[in-house]
């Protein structure tokens, strides 16, 4: 008999990111509400990590933005060229 992982049994099956109370859904229950203890913790931002955060997002975003301005390039010229 072959046993159980350890990470099998820390497995959480229990952890919902989202509202399953859906009307139309067959478990739809139209008296239960919302849970107004469950809040966001907002915790303070130093302006060092504010702006650690900036630099991350434009470095996420910023090789989408090159291969669109390369390809819009390209599209230009060929457009250019197709057109004298």
């Amino acid at each position: 008999m072959p046993k159980k992982n350890k990470k099998d049994d820390e497995l959480d099956t229990q952890t919902t990111f989202a509202d399953m109370n859906v009307e139309g859904f067959k478990w739809y229950d139209p008296t239960r509400k919302k849970h107004k203890e469950e809040k966001t913790v907002r915790r303070k931002v130093s302006r060092k990590e504010y702006w650690q955060m900036v630099r991350g997002a434009f470095a996420a975003f910023m090789p989408f933005f090159l291969i669109f301005l390369i390809s819009m390039g390209i599209v230009i010229i060929l457009a250019y060229l197709w057109l004298s």
